[in-house]
């Protein structure tokens, strides 16, 4: 807010004192010419600091979604291993599940390359 602040205070004592309403003060800039040039120069280069900035956040964005995707690509083959030791331990103690068809799917091996060669394939298109 100090930036706002700041703005504030320099554009309205210009414009207060463009407009002869400081005595002794005379007015520089009556058109406000000089106040129009300097605000759409600090517009392009706050603009352009922004977009930097955007750019700069959407890099650590992308950075983050692939961790997170690393992440979970890790956690679903741990998971797998697990419904595997899981299945070995039923069928040692033949144990019968309701729902085998389910655990041996969750048993299979999720290869992290093929997803990811599919999200890239994906996004290609």
């Amino acid at each position: 807010m100090t930036f706002v602040y700041l703005h504030l205070a320099a554009f309205g004592f210009w414009i207060v004192a463009n407009l002869g309403w400081i005595p002794g003060l005379m007015a520089w800039d009556p058109s406000f010419v000089v106040l129009g040039m300097i605000a759409s120069v600090e517009a392009i280069f706050l603009s352009t600091f922004v977009l930097i900035s955007q750019n700069r956040m959407a890099g650590e964005a992308d950075k983050r979604a692939d961790l997170d995707l690393q992440i979970s690509l890790l956690t679903e083959h741990e998971l797998t291993k697990v419904a595997d030791v899981l299945n070995q331990i039923a069928y040692r103690l033949q144990i019968e599940s309701s729902s085998q068809d389910d655990l041996d799917e969750a048993a299979r091996s999720v290869a992290p390359e093929r997803v990811l060669d599919r999200i890239e394939e994906t996004s290609r298109r």
